[in-house]
């Protein structure tokens, strides 16, 4: 019979690929460490490590234990859990990733929405960052909402929205009545948001297939700093429509297309697949889902008004 009590050891050598970090999470001597890497090296008839340099690196088989390993104790854990999920008693934390603007319009409303169904509950928020899409079985965050092409590899996602990018300028800038032409687009200063993921790196792949690029006046990594800087210069902020929309409560602005066609994008929940029988976990992703979804909807729908009412 295969010794499964070695792969909790095991996960954590393929996370750190160091004993000494290992022994040291697990709570037991470097000797003993070591020990347990010859033992799993001769049950799975591989390395697992390789020393390279001053450091190791994982086997072929070791990536494949990496990649799988998390989803299947996760789904082990499972069979200890209670048959009946009872939402009141959670006294979970989850975590959630995703930009500045969604913890500044919806995470309020998630929030309300746990503090009435799981009083016990409690949430981190952390700032998403687009390098961690192929990363996530290597952080804790639970639950991310982010642009992405398809769900990758390992994960889960459900479309929540379709959403396009627009021009946003203050209401008294030059181009407020006019059409903006690619010649007016590409004469402008500009306005890059840098945090909380991947908004409208697509406007600078298309512009680079004729030869353009945008000229960046100021780059910042808040949506709402961003902002404030649009209405006190003659600056463009390139977004999604749902965010101008939204920002159009807050600010004099106009929206307007683009002068170049670009493709619609899709707003995702994404989950690693560890968590995916986890019932309350689903619990607090379908909230989530909710919750930003109705918040895209609305907003999307005002943005189109938006934008045909200012061509």
């Amino acid at each position: 019979m295969n010794n499964y009590k070695l792969l909790p050891a095991l996960l954590s050598i393929i996370k750190t690929r160091n004993l000494t970090q290992s022994a040291n999470e697990l709570n037991v001597t470097q000797s003993a460490m070591s020990k347990t890497l010859k033992n799993i090296r001769d049950t799975f008839n591989d390395p697992i490590l390789i020393k390279q340099g001053n450091h190791f690196i994982l086997s072929k088989r070791g990536e494949k234990l990496k990649r799988e390993l998390p989803s299947l104790l996760q789904s082990l854990d499972h069979l200890y859990l209670p048959s009946e999920l009872y939402i009141p008693d959670c006294k979970r934390k989850f975590s959630i990733g995703s930009s500045d603007y969604v913890a500044q319009f919806v995470l309020p409303s998630i929030c309300s929405e746990m503090k009435e169904q799981a009083p016990q509950s409690s949430i981190e928020y952390l700032l998403w960052q687009q390098s961690w899409l192929t990363q996530l079985s290597d952080h804790s965050v639970d639950l991310i909402s982010t642009i992405a092409d398809e769900v990758p590899e390992n994960l889960y996602g459900k479309v929540m929205a379709e959403d396009t990018l627009v021009i946003v300028i203050r209401e008294n800038h030059a181009l407020a009545q006019s059409t903006i032409s690619l010649t007016d687009y590409l004469a402008e200063d500009h306005i890059i948001i840098s945090g909380g993921g991947d908004k409208d790196s697509p406007i600078d792949h298309s512009l680079s297939k004729v030869n353009k690029k945008r000229k960046v006046f100021a780059k910042v990594p808040f949506f709402q700093s961003a902002m404030e800087l649009l209405v006190k210069s003659d600056s463009i902020l390139t977004t999604p429509l749902h965010i101008a929309a939204n920002y159009s409560h807050h600010y004099a602005i106009k929206v307007k297309p683009l002068p170049i066609d670009m493709n619609p994008h899709k707003y995702y929940i994404l989950w690693h697949a560890k968590h995916h029988h986890d019932q309350e976990h689903k619990w607090f992703r379908d909230l989530c889902f909710t919750e930003c979804q109705k918040h895209l909807n609305e907003t999307i729908n005002l943005g189109m008004k938006l934008l045909h009412g200012n061509k």
